[in-house]
């Protein structure tokens, strides 16, 4: 199975993110963009995973301290690529989450897993290989209390990319 650890969003979250792609897609030439039952905010991507490492990644999860927290969405962004942007919605500075993703890295990398070691920077992905002539810009902010954790599986289900929550933790 190919896993990560994410946070997901409620109803109200997601209908403002929908509404930033549907901007986003009429304002390109071409693009990719998020699936609304997609929208997530990852923590931690393990990729392929067998039995034994999943229960490795629920311990891990299990373990992982944290109080419910307040996440805020505050602009959209981008990182350049050359066939075409990945445009993201971006999250406010939240001292609480990095130490949540920290905390379950490392958890992760003691129970074995190699994860990519740069600088957490959390975002939501809306759109990939996306060519548009907007450029990043703030947006009033918005967002949801935090008190849950899933560890989601990805895969093509009748050729759309499909996450589904397989587990969760909430504090």
């Amino acid at each position: 199975m190919r896993l990560f650890v994410a946070v997901n969003f409620n109803e109200n979250v997601q209908s403002k993110l929908i509404s930033w792609i549907d901007e986003l897609r009429l304002s390109s030439k071409r693009g990719s963009f998020v699936l609304p039952d997609n929208l997530h905010l990852t923590l931690a991507f393990l990729g392929e995973c067998n039995d034994k490492q999943t229960d490795s990644i629920k311990k891990a999860m299990n373990e992982v301290c944290f109080e419910s927290f307040d996440l805020m969405i505050d602009n959209i962004g981008r990182f350049k690529r050359n066939d075409g942007d990945l445009w993201w919605a971006g999250v406010r500075n939240n001292d609480i989450l990095c130490e949540l993703q920290r905390n379950l890295s490392n958890n992760l990398i003691r129970a074995g897993f190699n994860l990519d070691n740069k600088k957490y920077k959390p975002h939501i992905t809306l759109g990939r290989k996306v060519i548009t002539s907007l450029t990043p810009y703030r947006i009033e902010p918005f967002g949801q209390s935090i008190s849950k954790i899933d560890l989601m599986k990805s895969e093509r289900i009748n050729g759309a990319l499909t996450y589904t929550s397989i587990y969760h933790v909430v504090r």
